[in-house]
């Protein structure tokens, strides 16, 4: 078994360890002065939750966490490359060979890095106890990976940092309110301070989140501390109404004045973080100010990015979180529901709605993880509009409907029992626009993408020294958002612009013909909101049995929910 020191090394393998000192990453700073901007490929990368494991051991019981213990037969056995649909983390040869795929495969394609973290091994061994030492070793070799592939060749990577056990959503340790100040400057300090422009600095040492303009002067990427928001962490108050310095409530105040600043400069977001919103979550009132500052600035975000859950899927916020609603509803919010039926009842309720109105809903994207616990390595290609027209922000203006019943509400306010909740005080005007980026197809607009695994019969390799290059997991096409004519889009005289380079979709797929496909089952136009809904809509009918099924699948890429 690695002891500390042996580990040292171990993680230094990751990537060499960068000096105190390196500069913050070229691509964030705008052009000089008379110089062309970069020429963008129009996608970016999200990954999330490698959880490298340093004790991981091939051949070993999966009921040690893939620790120890020869296991007795082979199902029970660890992998050299990982254990699919188990509760063990990635061996540092599958977190290796997935940095290294996407630094040949996909590097030179890609215009930035969204990177919604987990990058240590889950405390689930009791017989070797996560510390402190370990979380520092693990992040920082992996931040150096990062900045290798990524920073040094001018691709912004924007980290969310909530993530790092010292402050993050599996390991909130006792002191955490206490020291937060002093760990996160030295966090800071040894291994992020490449990722964090200079003006946020302070910020981020106060905070852990912080803003990144991955395209100069039009589209930035807000990483937040979503530990603050996170209702497993009782460390923090859970952004109480009149608690203002309350953790979670500075960090919304300071994401209020970003957005409101991005917005004035014409700008697009991307809203990024690790726990992804929902009732189930968050903090009630932490989750009420992030769905009211969410469609708020509906016209400004682009979506809404996340991981942790580990399962591939999309949800909503919407409008009527803001109301009251009775206690069974309530009751319903808190059932323990499997997600999938939870989404499908939900995506049933919004096929029955007549008159939609868009401007009471964002989505919010929850990608699956690097990590195969509990099923299997992926990550995800977004592609997006750098060609279309610009969206301009309108003044401020009504958004053209009320929450449920006002009347109702205004009574429900005056009662002894909500005059803590931010339900009543959070009464500011929305920017929506049908025609911003997030409902229509407009430069910046996300188009669709492209979610990339390995197979499950390439990980159980028997020895070590057969884990040669050619048994290394393949990373293969799973499916697509697009639909196929948007594979292979029209062009003359000039360069085409394929949407997903040829050379990295299936054989099946390079060819234009191609009407029929189960890698493209859901053919959205975007992702735009309307295109979501649209599809929520589909997957609520329940004669769209084939499509259901195929969502679930993907959902738990062909297990059952962990």
């Amino acid at each position: 078994m690695l002891g500390f020191a042996a580990l040292l090394i171990v993680a230094a393998g990751l990537g060499n360890l960068f000096s105190l000192a390196s500069p913050t990453q070229v691509a964030l700073q705008a052009p000089a002065k008379g110089k062309e901007p970069k020429q963008l490929h129009g996608r970016f990368l999200h990954i999330t939750d490698m959880h490298p494991d340093p004790y991981y051991l091939a051949h070993t019981s999966k009921k040690t966490a893939c620790h120890r213990k020869k296991g007795k037969k082979s199902k029970n056995k660890s992998g050299y490359y990982g254990t699919p649909f188990s509760e063990c983390d990635s061996p540092f040869a599958l977190t290796n060979h997935t940095l290294d795929y996407l630094d040949k495969k996909w590097s030179s394609e890609i215009d930035f890095v969204i990177w919604t973290g987990d990058n240590a091994r889950h405390d689930n061994d009791p017989k070797i106890p996560r510390t402190p030492d370990e979380i520092y070793t693990i992040n920082r070799a992996v931040a150096a990976k990062m900045r290798q592939i990524f920073s040094s060749r001018g691709i912004p990577v924007v980290p969310s940092l909530d993530d790092f056990r010292l402050i993050g959503n599996n390991d909130i340790w006792p002191h955490v309110r206490h020291n937060f100040y002093h760990d996160v400057f030295v966090l800071r300090d040894m291994i992020w301070d490449i990722f964090i422009p200079f003006p946020y600095l302070q910020v981020f040492q106060r905070g852990a989140y912080f803003s990144v303009e991955v395209i100069p002067d039009e589209v930035a990427v807000i990483s937040l501390n979503t530990l603050y928001f996170y209702d497993s962490n009782k460390a923090v108050g859970g952004c109480g109404f009149h608690d203002k310095d309350d953790p979670g409530n500075l960090e919304f105040d300071w994401l209020e004045v970003q957005l409101k600043m991005y917005r004035h400069r014409n700008m697009q977001v991307w809203m990024t973080g690790h726990v992804p919103p929902s009732p189930g979550n968050y903090f009630p009132d932490c989750y009420i100010r992030y769905v009211e500052l969410s469609l708020r600035f509906q016209d400004t975000i682009l979506g809404h990015l996340f991981g942790h859950m580990n399962i591939d899927h999309f949800s909503f916020l919407e409008s009527i979180d803001l109301d009251f609603t009775d206690e069974q509803a309530k009751r319903q919010r808190k059932s323990p529901t499997p997600l999938y039926d939870t989404l499908m009842q939900e995506f049933a309720a919004l096929s029955k709605l007549k008159g939609m109105d868009h401007a009471d809903y964002a989505v919010v994207n929850t990608a699956p993880p690097v990590v195969p616990n509990p099923y299997l390595p992926s990550f995800r290609i977004f592609v997006y509009n750098v060609t279309g027209s610009r969206f301009k922000t309108s003044k401020h203006r009504s958004h053209g409907h009320k929450h449920g019943d006002r009347a109702d509400k205004v009574a429900q306010c005056r009662l002894e029992e909500n005059q803590d909740t931010w339900k009543c005080f959070l009464n500011e005007t929305w920017n929506s626009n049908p025609e911003s980026p997030s409902r229509s197809n407009k430069q910046w607009t996300p188009l669709g993408y492209a979610q990339i695994r390995t197979p499950v019969m390439q990980y159980y390799l028997p020895d070590l020294e057969k884990a040669k290059n050619k048994d290394e997991p393949e990373y293969k096409l799973e499916y697509l958002t697009f639909a196929l004519r948007e594979l292979h889009p029209a062009g003359t005289g000039s360069i085409v612009r394929y949407p997903i380079p040829l050379e990295r979709l299936p054989k099946s797929l390079r060819n234009s013909s191609v009407t029929e496909s189960k890698y493209a089952p859901y053919s959205m136009a975007d992702l735009t909101i309307p295109s979501w809904m649209e599809l929520a809509q589909r997957l609520g009918n329940e004669k769209q049995e084939e499509l259901r099924a195929r969502f679930r699948k993907y959902m738990y890429m062909g297990g059952e929910e962990g």
